[in-house]
């Protein structure tokens, strides 16, 4: 039976806010998609009044991409990677995720954050997996719109199941581990029996924490 590492991204293997770290990067790139902000702003507003779904909401703050072509982007991700994401990696995690994948682990990162940009944590060599929010590609021109859920809570858990299935692994879960900042990834957390939060400030009954920089 094959183990798992299983990590969040957001907060977990990094410091801050993946998306927001690429619209600043793309707003410093491309300072025009600035016409993008009013809407983005006014439909966080939405959504945190409840006015909306966050689904609409995540759409809505993703339309600086509409229309960027597939060849634009894959560049624009990986200048990305290297300017900023990489540098806010939490060097715990990655320890962490190197340590596993030493112990014979299989890494998998899973995350609500999108896709596109996402797969750049395969240049992380101990990674076996990246899943996030799939946005729409249409004649190679990139999309605002998702494609199928966002990838949090319950869904975490289908899309590693499907990938799993589609891998036909056969999964030793109780000796699995799961590492999230969040409880919001509880369905993931309660599947694995090592689950861990990460830098979680109020502590747990049934959770360890780990405080990672």
């Amino acid at each position: 039976m094959v183990r798992l590492g299983i990590f969040d991204i957001d907060y977990t293997i990094t410091s801050k806010e993946t998306l927001v770290e690429f619209y600043k990067f793309m707003l410093k790139k491309k300072p025009r998609l600035l016409k993008h902000l009013p809407s983005t702003l006014g439909h966080g507003l939405l959504y945190v009044t409840k006015r909306i779904e966050l689904k609409e909401a995540k759409q809505a703050f993703l339309s600086f991409v509409s229309g960027i072509h597939e060849d634009e982007m894959n560049k624009l991700v990986s200048e990305f990677y290297e300017k900023r994401l990489c540098k806010i990696f939490y060097s715990d995690a990655i320890d962490m995720i190197k340590k596993l994948k030493a112990e014979g682990c299989l890494i998998y990162l899973i995350s609500a954050s999108a896709e596109f940009y996402l797969k750049e944590f395969y240049r992380i060599p101990e990674v076996d997996m990246v899943i996030g929010t799939r946005y729409k590609v249409n004649d190679k021109l990139h999309t605002c719109t998702m494609e199928g859920e966002n990838c949090k809570g319950e869904e975490k858990v289908k899309r590693l199941m499907q990938d799993l299935q589609e891998k036909k692994l056969d999964i030793d879960f109780k000796n699995s581990y799961m590492f999230s900042d969040s409880l919001s990834d509880l369905p993931m957390l309660n599947l694995v029996g090592n689950p861990y939060l990460i830098n979680f400030k109020k502590g747990h009954d049934s959770i360890k924490i780990l405080n990672w920089k």
